[in-house]
């Protein structure tokens, strides 16, 4: 994944208990079928995602977005189905998840 870029920022604490529960919402979604935790599968692995993205409200909400609506062209040509029924609050966790697996967090 050298050709994707990490995008700079200072990263903000995630507090554990939104950590928790969007652990939760991964194991019961169908996350897994796409990605893995540390390593690229159909999508990118987590841990490279948590090392993309500061941890920020404003990614956080966009990376939830993503969750939600689906995606293209972040990746490389891989594209993420969308999850309508997927709630904001839950993709926000979901992602704050995602963004704890940062190495320096």
């Amino acid at each position: 994944m050298d050709y994707i870029r990490k995008i700079p920022g200072e990263s903000k604490p995630i507090p554990a208990e939104a950590v928790q529960k969007g652990e939760v919402y991964i194991a019961y979604s169908d996350c897994y079928t796409c990605h893995k935790e540390d390593k690229d599968s159909v999508g990118p692995a987590f841990k490279d995602i948590a090392e993309r993205y500061p941890v920020q409200q404003a990614y956080i909400d966009m990376l939830a977005q993503k969750v939600i609506n689906g995606g293209k062209g972040s990746w490389g040509h891989a594209t993420m189905s969308a999850h309508p029924k997927v709630s904001r609050e839950e993709a926000r966790f979901m992602v704050s998840y995602i963004l704890s697996l940062k190495k320096n967090q």
